[in-house]
């Protein structure tokens, strides 16, 4: 009894390619999460990031439209991954997490499924905006479009683990409603849109705490080399895991009510 037990626990608790293909398959359906986490920040740096000014004022190893370019693309990975965490809300609403807590599923493998899928969006959503830029203006060095773009893309791990947890906080019928707001919030509070010094030291302290500030910093330091590089890293860090756990913890707290 006990050998069979054992052959039918589910290898790394339940984590598997063919449940994140499943899951990525459905995401994408979605035409609401297509617009939102793929084209809008595409749109919004040929908005804002593509005119005369930009192109031709230089900025680190390149130029404004550049530097704008990597913002845009760490905002539409914020989009993506807590786009991609949050679908747990409407998980939540069919009644799937008490279902879970029937199965062998460990609650770590499904919270790794549900990052990898959102970390899938949000390296889809990083290479739309790159593409656009690279026949709009942008001019990086070579190694920072690689790095400036990985870089924009790992980080955005916060907020796999953000949008999973706010899934688990929020109702499902308007999670993102909500979210999306919050998030052009805190890009602006943590320099995204314009450079924290802008307005003034008190600004610039208040935004090294919160959880947008790392994740820019990190992401056009290949291009700028500019800024403290270990308060931005601290920062991504320490957000990813009160994120992470915060998420564990609500998802225990669903499957317990059967």
């Amino acid at each position: 009894m006990t050998t069979v037990a054992a052959r039918n626990l589910p290898r790394f608790g339940g984590f598997n390619l063919g449940m994140i293909r499943l899951e990525l398959r459905r995401m994408m359906r979605n035409r609401r999460t297509v617009v939102f986490t793929l084209i809008m920040p595409a749109v919004f740096f040929l908005l804002f990031g593509t005119n005369a000014s930009n192109r031709s004022e230089r900025i680190g190893g390149g130029n404004v439209t550049g530097y704008i370019l990597v913002s845009m693309a760490v905002y539409g990975a914020m989009l993506a991954t807590t786009s991609g965490g949050a679908m747990v809300s409407i998980e939540r609403a069919a009644g799937w997490s008490r279902q879970l807590r029937l199965t062998p599923l460990k609650p770590v493998a499904y919270i790794a499924v549900k990052l990898v899928l959102a970390m899938i969006i949000g390296f889809v959503s990083v290479a739309v905006a790159f593409a656009v830029g690279a026949v709009s203006g942008a001019q990086l060095p070579a190694h920072a479009w690689i790095l400036c773009g990985l870089l924009a893309w790992v980080c955005a791990l916060v907020f796999a683990a953000f949008g999973l947890f706010m899934g688990y906080l929020l109702p499902s019928e308007n999670v993102m409603q909500i979210l999306g707001p919050v998030l052009a919030v805190l890009s602006f509070a943590g320099g995204l849109f314009a450079p924290v010094d802008t307005f003034g030291h008190t600004f610039a302290t208040i935004a090294k705490f919160t959880p947008v500030y790392g994740v820019g910093e990190i992401a056009r330091y290949p291009l700028v080399h500019d800024g403290t590089l270990w308060i931005a890293v601290l920062n991504v860090v320490v957000w990813t895991a009160l994120f992470s756990a915060g998420a564990m913890w609500r998802f225990r707290r669903d499957t317990a009510r059967v």
